[in-house]
């Protein structure tokens, strides 16, 4: 499919026997890398970008097929779970809709929301794993520290999850079943501010269950997100008003020091969240939103091409964003810079 915009988001749902994401025939080339004047990789994916009233600004690709969003639906179960009864405040609002570098700062919150409600670790159901963070995987090594749940990059939700169930009086082993109440209500808040159904629901890598959307209701998802108010009428508005706002105010909790989520907040107060398998969301501080998810599922090129479709947008200065030290664009060879990955939007 080919660049367009339209005057409206689209509200019709996608099919419901919807078993598989977009194909190559249907993605656009979204950035390039280049070794010495060589274009040595391309990578295709498709993207959404919003305006600030909420239509739709740009289409690349096929933004209708669903998506999984993985960790970029964090805010919506972030919000329920708020809205449910877990009492959360600062850092810890951020971290539970954080996928974080595994810091010692980042499970010292986790362990403290989980102690607030009387938990602990063993009640956590996300799976034992490594920091991200290369320095904290170094001390762990050097002290003969193991792997744990804590450290799991998605633990920070699953403390928030398992306090909304505390607070709710409902079982806390099951959490992560579909069918367990906080579930089924993650999943009505999602339909209502996606204007779309799901087409499928899988289980995420941290064990949750995670909802097939087209990439234009997740960037409509991702809209509620950054514009609810805090003196909204529903709880759950109101409850992802504060997660944003923490987010904001603690970057470093929604990812890691000097990695590029937290880097973007940080430097361009741009609300960033990346999921796995080549999906990113922003959302600029004059209202656009992008949500996109490169093919292949790979990483590098997605913090890039969002950002250069924001600036192609006039939501973000082109000189601020090329100042971000922390994105993956200079291709080395040996000593020397040799070429660079760019944006081909």
């Amino acid at each position: 499919m080919t660049d367009r915009s339209t005057a409206a988001a689209p509200t019709t749902a996608p099919a419901a026997a919807a078993l598989e994401t977009f194909t190559a025939a249907d993605a656009v080339e979204l950035a390039v890398l280049e070794r010495s004047g060589f274009v040595e990789s391309r990578h295709l994916g498709s993207a959404v970008v919003l305006a600030p009233d909420g239509a739709v600004a740009r289409a690349l690709g096929d933004t209708s097929t669903p998506i999984l969003p993985r960790s970029t639906l964090k805010p919506v179960q972030a919000a329920t779970a708020i809205a449910l009864g877990a009492d959360l405040t600062g850092p810890q609002l951020a971290l539970a809709t954080a996928s974080h570098s595994g810091t010692d700062a980042h499970v010292a919150v986790v362990r403290e929301m989980l102690t607030s409600g009387g938990l602990g670790e063993q009640d956590l159901r996300c799976p034992v794993a490594a920091p991200s963070d290369s320095a904290t995987r170094s001390a762990m090594t050097l002290r003969d520290e193991a792997p744990s749940r804590l450290r799991m990059n998605c633990s920070g939700k699953h403390a928030a999850m398992l306090l909304a169930c505390r607070a709710q009086g409902w079982s806390t082993h099951d959490y992560l079943d579909p069918a367990h109440p906080l579930q089924r209500a993650t999943l009505a808040l999602l339909e209502r501010v996606a204007g779309e159904r799901v087409a499928a629901t899988a289980i995420d890598g941290c064990g949750a269950p995670v909802h097939a959307l087209s990439l234009v209701a997740l960037a409509r998802t991702i809209r509620w997100a950054t514009t609810a108010s805090a003196d909204a009428a529903d709880g759950r508005d109101r409850a992802v008003a504060r997660v944003i706002a923490a987010v904001h105010a603690d970057p470093w909790a929604i990812d890691g020091p000097g990695r590029e989520n937290t880097e973007v907040i940080e430097r361009l107060g741009t609300f960033a969240k990346g999921g796995a398998e080549g999906v990113m969301v922003m959302a600029a501080p004059d209202g656009h939103v992008v949500a996109l998810k490169v093919l292949d599922g790979g990483a590098r090129a997605t913090s890039v091409a969002a950002l250069a479709l924001l600036v192609a947008q006039g939501a973000l200065a082109a000189d601020a964003v090329a100042a971000l030290a922390t994105l993956p664009t200079d291709v080395r060879g040996g000593d020397a810079v040799v070429g660079r990955l760019r944006p081909t939007l």
